[in-house]
């Protein structure tokens, strides 16, 4: 084939390229965004990400806990869940901490930090993990309803407060996802 004929499939397949990039670029316009180019932020989003970071880790953490053990179908996908929200999430979080060049903190899942939490939780961890069968879905549930609580209550204050306005989309996505997350949970526990 000459080079005047593989020209055009050249430009075809780089046009075809530039495409795929800008259209994967765009993103899924439900995700929550990680654009922090915005200076528009104050103190009250800055505490936001901050501990919720720390929040959501300690969720992972307990998510962790049901590895390897035998859970129901429905306990199952909502372990799964629960991960495939809240990981993206704190990843988000801490892109915007970077952008308005503040700390991203160390939390529990941080293999150095996971001695230096607190206290309390560990001790909730300790009596989860030594937990079995019915016992343990049963404190799991618990426990992770009340974390859930505090995670509601954290983004009821960034919506009153917060100013960046995807750190204020995020609380109230928050807000949502675990208030439905509390009614499956405790349906879980009546069952």
């Amino acid at each position: 084939m000459s080079s005047s004929r593989r020209t055009p499939h050249r430009l075809l397949s780089a046009a075809l390229l530039i495409i795929g990039l800008s259209l994967t670029a765009c993103g899924n316009d439900d995700e929550p965004t990680g654009d922090s180019s915005s200076a528009d932020h104050n103190a009250a989003d800055v505490t936001f990400a901050s501990e919720m970071i720390q929040h959501h880790a300690q969720a992972l953490v307990m998510v962790d806990l049901t590895v390897g053990r035998e859970l129901d179908p429905e306990f199952q996908r909502l372990t799964e869940a629960i991960r495939d929200a809240q990981a993206p999430e704190i990843e988000v979080m801490a892109d915007w901490l970077v952008g308005w060049g503040e700390e991203v903190p160390a939390t529990d899942r941080d293999h150095v930090n996971a001695e230096h939490g607190d206290e309390e939780s560990h001790g909730d961890l300790t009596e989860l993990e030594s937990a079995e069968g019915d016992e343990f879905r049963t404190l799991w549930l618990e426990q992770m309803i009340e974390h859930h609580e505090g995670a509601i209550e954290m983004a009821e204050t960034e919506k009153a407060d917060g100013k960046h306005q995807a750190a204020v989309d995020l609380a109230e996505a928050i807000i949502a996802a675990q208030s439905a997350e509390i009614d499956k949970m405790e349906k879980l526990l009546g069952s």
